[in-house]
């Protein structure tokens, strides 16, 4: 790829990088990375996928801009209240990087397209804020052999993963949803708006360094934080024989829709 003068100054901090180069910058450029959700995860994390100059960015979510995501989903302003998130995030993509072509699918991932969606993306980024897409994230990902970054944040804490094939899924370490009422929502029980950008920005450099094969991602291991105290763990996780999508004798043979929606994050 021959860079013009432009990208080689836009992009000069990354290719002064030993690690990344213009190699790496290249690699980036050709990369395609989906967002499932432009909300408090996903909207640090496209805008610092963008801002890299990831070559092609998927953004699905069926939801529209509220006044209420103003304290944490930072790619939104004020003046988008009202308007299809998606639309709202390719807005301020444009407007940061031109060199980025934006998807959009304004509408919910669910199990009878996340194959055919995942299936174009070369690394997934999971910004939902519920259980029930979570494992169907993960579940499509397995099926289709794509990596992804999981990502939860509820109050002051944050969680995130990440899956390689061969490696412990969500499914493994979490098993099922929790029944119905047993884990409070956002908006029940709220979110330092901080927090979703400091997990964000994580899963972002988790997809650069997939997509550029530097460093040691977030496999086999959940990384969980928690604000108050500015403490971060590395929790060892395996993978589980009896996965009901990856382990020896699978029975998840297709994504699933499960009912329910709850914010996530599991007590450490």
């Amino acid at each position: 790829m021959d860079f013009t003068e432009d990208q080689i100054q836009r992009y000069s901090r990354h290719i002064l990088l030993q690690d990344v180069g213009p190699e790496g910058q290249e690699k980036i450029s050709q990369a395609k990375v989906l967002m499932v959700g432009a909300g408090g995860l996903g909207a640090p994390a496209a805008l610092y996928l963008a801002a890299a100059g990831v070559g092609t960015i998927g953004i699905i979510d069926g939801d529209v801009v509220d006044l209420s995501n103003l304290q944490r989903q930072i790619i939104h302003f004020t003046p988008d209240v009202g308007k299809a998130k998606v639309t709202s995030a390719q807005e301020k993509i444009n407007l940061l990087n031109p060199d980025v072509r934006v998807e959009v699918y304004p509408y919910l991932l669910n199990a009878s397209n996340a194959l055919e969606i995942i299936g174009k993306y070369d690394f997934v980024v999971d910004g939902t804020d519920n259980f029930p897409v979570k494992f169907l994230i993960n579940d499509a990902c397995v099926l289709a052999g794509k990596p992804f970054s999981h990502g939860g944040i509820l109050r002051f804490q944050g969680q995130t993963m990440t899956w390689l094939p061969g490696h412990a899924c969500y499914r493994c370490v979490f098993q099922a949803p929790p029944p119905p009422n047993l884990v409070p929502t956002c908006s029940e029980a709220g979110v330092l708006g901080a927090i979703a950008g400091m997990l964000g920005t994580i899963q972002a450099a988790e997809a650069l360094k997939f997509i550029t094969g530097v460093g040691e991602l977030l496999t086999d291991r959940l990384l969980t934080f928690d604000a108050r105290s500015m403490e971060f763990r590395n929790v060892k996780v395996k993978s589980n024989a009896h996965c009901g999508v990856c382990g020896e004798h699978p029975t998840i043979l297709q994504p699933e829709d499960y009912a329910q929606a709850t914010c996530e994050l599991k007590q450490t």
